[in-house]
């Protein structure tokens, strides 16, 4: 794809101390639709993906499991990987942070850290957070019910006293801050931006990034007593994936990420630590990181101990897996928290995927082949109503670009909604079913307007639902190398006379027992 606009877009990696739930399901699949439409639209895209394997929280799960820590992370990378196919991803990349290539990105960052003098040997004494890898000051920790000290995530905290090298952040926060000023949309959503910009502002102390008490992760280059702390580690994955240190080849094509997709309790560590290391060490930051909400069930915040963890596959297994890709990205603004209930699942997939866009597909394609010969039809001349709809299909390319520029996925499916909603009207108020009898060229030319407007959202629906997309482009006949954006609009419209196969439902109703 030489020429094409590079577009680099990651998950966070997953940690491996635990399987994967609805919350990674999530973030993967907003950034798999997002990889595909940015394909559809010419750019020449880079997809990452893959699983963080170091730090105190493995070690502590493989000894608890009777593991080693590698054979841990082993067997949980692979579930997250597995992952990935289960929900039809097309990631160009998985990493590991166990790989060869990890571990001398990490070391090269971290001797360009030291020869900058960004980093100094010190030794850490403060509360720090096992299961959130991360340490805390005293004002920001919480009482528990036992009066015992609480991270603000409510997870326990302990008093670490050991040596540690440190990088220099305090030094970093007006340089921050003007990156934020010089990059408006380097943080999303606005909510988030505000949260870093005031956390940045409250002063920032040097950050503690080596630890000797325990020894699953990288050593430090030249003092191997010492591993890195994690999250340096972790966030580095995104430069070793394009190749750092080399910084010719993919670095130079896809560096900086234009977006960091994450959940909104890692933004501080993806806004402020990982922008200074960057910038301390000569590098660029990235475009973008947009932090999105969480999940609960039926109400209830999810947990092990409640017993209420969704699990993606067996969602997928029940519904169907482009079903379950509508109703993540569709029922909450991406950005906000969300709600999961089976019921308003149903809803979704009966009322929107079933009545609206699988009944206008299913009625328009069942009318040609019983009226038209099983042909695309011959149209006459276009009234105003048959261009207005024509030209909302056409216009739609628009209203998806900037929606997913700004990772609002609910807006661009509300948008295609307004089309399907808009042709679902137009078919009753034109009524070709009545036009058979008293107007057969016009009953041609509506049906002619309604196919051509479900191929734009076939189209457009790709990168949402790509199975049953190119179910509803296979029986509009549209050839494999039409697919993409460039074929959108009146330039590459349905051929008169193409044969259509039979037309097959795409989006069935879903009845369980007891559903109203």
């Amino acid at each position: 794809m030489s020429g094409a606009k590079p577009f680099y877009v990651t998950t966070p990696i997953y940690y491996v101390n635990d399987k994967p739930h609805i919350g990674h399901a999530y973030t993967t699949l907003a950034c798999d639709v997002l990889a595909r439409f940015k394909r559809l639209d010419g750019f020449d895209v880079k997809f990452l993906t893959g699983t963080d394997e170091h730090g105190q929280k493995v070690e502590k799960s493989a000894e608890v499991a009777g593991l080693s820590p590698q054979a841990l992370a082993d067997a949980n990378s692979a579930n997250f990987r597995e992952l990935t196919k289960v929900l039809g991803c097309s990631n160009d990349d998985f990493i590991r942070t166990t790989e060869p290539r990890h571990i001398a990105a990490c070391q090269a960052l971290w001797n360009e850290l030291l020869k900058r003098g960004e980093i100094y040997l010190g030794h850490y004494e403060g509360w720090y957070s096992v299961r959130d890898e991360a340490f805390y000051n005293e004002d920001e920790l919480k009482a528990g019910p036992d009066g015992q000290k609480l991270a603000p995530t409510g997870a326990p905290v302990e008093w670490v006293k050991e040596p540690s090298y440190f990088f220099r952040l305090s030094a970093w926060g007006e340089r921050l801050l003007a990156y934020y000023d010089r990059e408006p949309d380097s943080i999303g959503p606005q909510s988030r931006r505000n949260e870093v910009m005031s956390f940045v502002k409250g002063g920032l102390n040097d950050l503690s990034v080596s630890r000797t008490s325990f020894s699953w992760g990288i050593p430090v280059p030249g003092d191997e007593s010492h591993v890195m702390y994690v999250w340096l580690d972790a966030l580095t994955n995104y430069i070793t994936a394009v190749g750092y240190p080399d910084t010719t080849g993919e670095y130079a094509k896809y560096w900086p990420a234009d977006l960091h997709m994450v959940g909104k309790d890692i933004v501080r560590f993806h806004s402020v630590y990982w922008p200074a290391f960057l910038m301390a060490a000569g590098l660029e930051p990235p475009k973008r990181v947009f932090a999105h909400g969480w999940w609960t069930n039926e109400g209830q915040k999810i947990s092990k101990s409640i017993g209420n963890v969704i699990d993606p596959l067996s969602l997928i297994e029940r519904y169907g897996l482009d079903q379950v890709r509508y109703f993540l990205l569709r029922e909450v603004p991406f950005g906000n928290d969300g709600d999961f209930s089976h019921r308003a699942m149903i809803n979704r997939m009966n009322s929107e995927l079933a009545n609206d866009y699988g009944n206008l597909a299913q009625r328009v394609l069942s009318m040609v082949g019983k009226n038209c010969g099983a042909q695309v039809p011959q149209h006459g001349e276009f009234t105003a109503e048959d261009r207005e709809l024509l030209d909302a299909a056409a216009a739609l390319i628009g209203k998806q670009r900037d929606a997913m520029d700004r990772q609002l996925f609910h807006e661009a499916l509300e948008a295609l909604w307004v089309v399907i909603r808009a042709a679902n009207g137009y078919v009753d108020r034109q009524a070709p079913w009545a036009l058979k009898k008293t107007n057969p060229e016009r009953m041609a030319t509506v049906l002619w307007v309604l196919a051509e407007t479900v191929r734009h959202l076939a189209m457009l629906t790709q990168p949402f639902m790509p199975t049953s997309s190119a179910r509803l482009l296979d029986q509009l006949a549209v050839p494999e190398d039409q697919r993409d954006f460039r074929h959108i609009g009146s330039h590459f419209a349905l051929k008169p006379g193409t044969p259509l196969p039979t037309p097959q439902g795409v989006f069935p109703r879903l009845v369980e027992e007891g559903a109203v």
